[in-house]
């Protein structure tokens, strides 16, 4: 991958890549070198400057943080070999943080700054990637409002970040879900399908209550009827019942996924048996009860393809699998984990290849 954008590069003077354990990187704790950024003023955004990462300088009336008009966007970089590094359909990310923007009311930004800005940090940063298989580098994008004024409206000057961050598996185990009866991750109208941090902020505490009951995440239902699965708090949501693939339809308050659409054209490709559609919580109980279940798994850029173990609603429970992916799922991880990492061949032009100096 070539680049054409021109940047204003500041480089560390030594790197911090010594005092991390890429082996063991955790999740999201660990910052590479550096990051870019770029301001929002007078009405246009201004020359995209890669810089050391750090700290940034405001004040408590920074208006992102009262009225959070703040949308960001979560992809990884892959290492290939000592002179390759990978990114997963990277235009995808940057289609879904336009609309993200455009709901939230953010300037969108030019996709070549968002692109070639990925790959001058991943150019610099490359020996951050790590190579121990099941760990990547994570890439957080963030676009947010940076008026230092409380006030409820449009913001006037922002700003444009991203940056990245060596991680392990978000999920080491099978995940349990339960579902919520009152509370609702979003309704149509909302934000539910732009990647907005409000979105995020809301569920914390469901998800916390959650927990406390021993669950490692909530099973969203629609908010009206509460019976219609959405998405899980991290990912998109599926369920293999009777040899049929199926998955939410995208109606306006699930996030649209790019590990979702992935898993969606590999099984068309496949000739599986597909259906977007709606599906009730009572129709996967029902499934897991008279053994139609027969796999459900969360699909997301952290996660990957996260097997789902029991599905817990209205004091019942299934159990689906117990410590490995079903054979759909399986499939599924080696394959797109496959392509991500050059290991098998990728027939749909989904990777961008960037090209490093050993």
């Amino acid at each position: 991958m070539t680049t054409d954008t021109a940047f204003n590069i500041t480089k560390v003077s030594e790197s911090r890549i010594k005092n991390v354990d890429l082996d063991n990187p955790g999740f999201g704790r660990e910052f590479a070198d550096h990051m870019l950024e770029v301001e929002y003023n007078d009405g246009a955004w201004q020359e995209p400057e890669i810089k050391p990462f750090g700290t940034i300088e405001t004040t408590p009336a920074l208006n992102t943080l009262h009225y959070a008009q703040s949308v960001f966007e979560g992809l990884k970089a892959y290492y290939v070999d000592e002179g390759t590094i990978n990114l997963f359909r990277p235009e995808k990310n940057y289609a879904r943080m336009a609309r993200s923007c455009e709901r939230m009311c953010i300037p969108v930004f030019e996709q070549e700054v968002f692109m070639d800005g990925i790959a001058e940090l991943i150019k610099l940063d490359h020996k951050w990637v790590p190579q121990k298989e099941g760990n990547t580098l994570y890439i957080r994008p963030l676009a947010c409002a940076f008026d230092q004024m409380i006030s409820a409206r449009v913001s006037d000057k922002y700003r444009f970040y991203v940056m990245t961050s060596p991680v392990g598996s978000y999920y080491q185990r099978p995940v349990k879900l339960t579902t919520s009866q009152k509370y609702v991750r979003a309704v149509k109208g909302g934000v539910g399908e732009a990647k907005a941090a409000g979105n995020y902020g809301g569920s914390l505490y469901p998800a916390q209550q959650a927990k406390a009951k021993g669950y490692d995440q909530v099973l969203w239902l629609d908010a009206f009827e509460h019976q219609y699965i959405e998405e899980v708090g991290t990912m998109n949501i599926f369920f293999v019942i009777d040899g049929v693939l199926i998955t939410p339809n995208l109606s306006g308050t699930i996030l649209p996924g790019i590990t979702r659409a992935s898993v969606i054209e590999l099984a068309k490709y496949w000739d599986m048996p597909v259906e977007e559609r709606r599906i009730s919580i009572d129709e996967v109980m029902e499934a897991g009860e008279n053994g139609t279940l027969q796999e459900a798994f969360g699909a997301g850029t952290a996660a990957v393809i996260a097997p789902v173990e029991e599905i817990h609603h209205d004091g019942s429970t299934v159990r689906v699998h117990d410590e490995e992916r079903g054979l759909i799922g399986q499939k599924l991880y080696d394959t797109i984990t496959g392509i991500q990492r050059g290991k098998i061949e990728d027939p749909f032009g989904w990777t961008t290849s960037i090209e490093v100096n050993s």
